[in-house]
């Protein structure tokens, strides 16, 4: 899928700024880690590293993302959440 955005539609700038806001507070801590693959039995294999990845570790709190998030949807005209929901993925 491929994602286009034109720079000056404000909708788009609009979403781009509420998502930047959710982690506004968030401390920069980059770390770097390289990506192997691995056979079905879990041996990796020589040589099929993949480039480098660069992970960042979330470090706000819940309560300072909830702040974010209400602040956000306030200015959106939207309810403020009473809590974050928690979402478990497989």
């Amino acid at each position: 899928m491929k994602l286009h955005f034109e720079p000056n539609l404000d909708y788009q700038l609009q979403a781009i700024e509420a998502v930047c806001d959710l982690f506004r507070g968030q401390e920069i801590s980059r770390t770097e880690f390289t990506v192997t693959k691995s056979t079905a039995s879990g041996e990796f294999l020589p040589g099929m590293e993949s480039s480098l990845g660069i992970g960042n570790r979330l470090t706000l709190l819940d309560d300072e993302l909830l702040k974010n998030l209400g602040d956000i949807q306030l200015r959106n005209g939207l309810p403020h959440p009473a809590r974050l929901l928690q979402v478990t993925l497989p």
